[in-house]
């Protein structure tokens, strides 16, 4: 296994630290269903309890970095230093109906070199609470799970393809883009799974669990670290057009080699 560095321990410590709260906030979700703003409040406050939480760890560690935080926004730092990229619950639907399936997700993305913005993303940590399961990747390092290496699947035919996507909702994504996406693929793969957390889906597609994933309409702390994560296990991410980029939100499609392909075809088809 591949030595893991001091930069992914300060991660992990931190999405622990996170995590326990939020799995103790969990097991209070079932108490407070009988009200209509209870949970929802509950979960709002569990939300930004765990981004603090992550916050002060990682500012701690590295005082001259930047974040970019889900609740609280992009935070600056220091002239030349990388960032944080937070997303501090994963599934907040997920946790407030009571399904246990919710991640907090931590990218560093550099500067960069000409300074005209952000670039790649070299390190990610995806970890999932209720299982314990922290899938991390740093570049040019690989993926892993705890001390296992992620490779992503090997199947190449897109009706044993087990695919993963997210659904549009309340006003967010395109309905009729996503409507025509898996009306072209839909009858091409063995399934399609929505399980309602983004970052989780791409680390699954890092560990083969899943084969692809498709979604737009997220942000950048959605997908930050699940990008990395495929990328080192052997995967590729791109938009819907195929073009790749350090961080894809606005259009995620991600798969292994020959699986990837073959989605695009049919998504590019099905966009005409």
């Amino acid at each position: 296994m591949a030595a893991i560095t001091g930069l992914i321990r300060v991660m992990e410590r931190a999405a622990r630290r996170a995590g326990n709260r939020l799995r103790r906030d969990f097991g209070e979700i079932e108490h407070l269903q009988v009200s209509r703003k209870g949970p929802a409040d509950f979960v709002s406050k569990a939300d930004m309890r765990a981004e603090r939480s992550l916050y002060d760890d990682l500012l701690q560690a590295r005082p001259g970095w930047g974040f970019l935080l889900e609740e609280a926004g992009e935070i600056k730092g220091e002239d030349g230093q990388p960032r944080w990229v937070i997303d501090p619950l994963d599934g907040t639907s997920n946790f407030l109906h009571g399904i246990p399936h919710f991640a907090i997700s931590i990218a560093v993305q550099e500067r960069k070199l000409d300074g005209s913005g952000w670039g790649d993303v070299t390190a990610a940590v995806i970890y999932q609470p209720i299982t314990d399961e922290t899938f991390w990747a740093e570049k040019t390092r690989g993926a892993w799970l705890h001390d296992g290496r992620l490779r992503v699947s090997s199947r190449a035919r897109l009706n044993e393809a087990l695919i993963a996507t997210g659904m549009p909702f309340q006003g967010h994504g395109n309905i009729a883009e996503w409507t025509r996406i898996y009306g072209a693929l839909g009858p091409e793969v063995a399934g399609i799974r929505r399980f309602g957390a983004a970052s989780l889906d791409l680390a699954w597609v890092a560990a083969g669990r899943f084969d692809g994933f498709w979604e737009s309409d997220l942000q950048p702390w959605d997908t930050a670290a699940g990008c990395l994560l495929v990328r080192e296990a052997g995967g590729f991410v791109t938009d819907y057009r195929g073009r790749s980029q350090p961080v894809h939100h606005e259009q995620v499609l991600a798969g292994n080699d020959g699986l990837h392909s073959k989605m695009h075809k049919v998504v590019a088809n099905a966009l005409r």
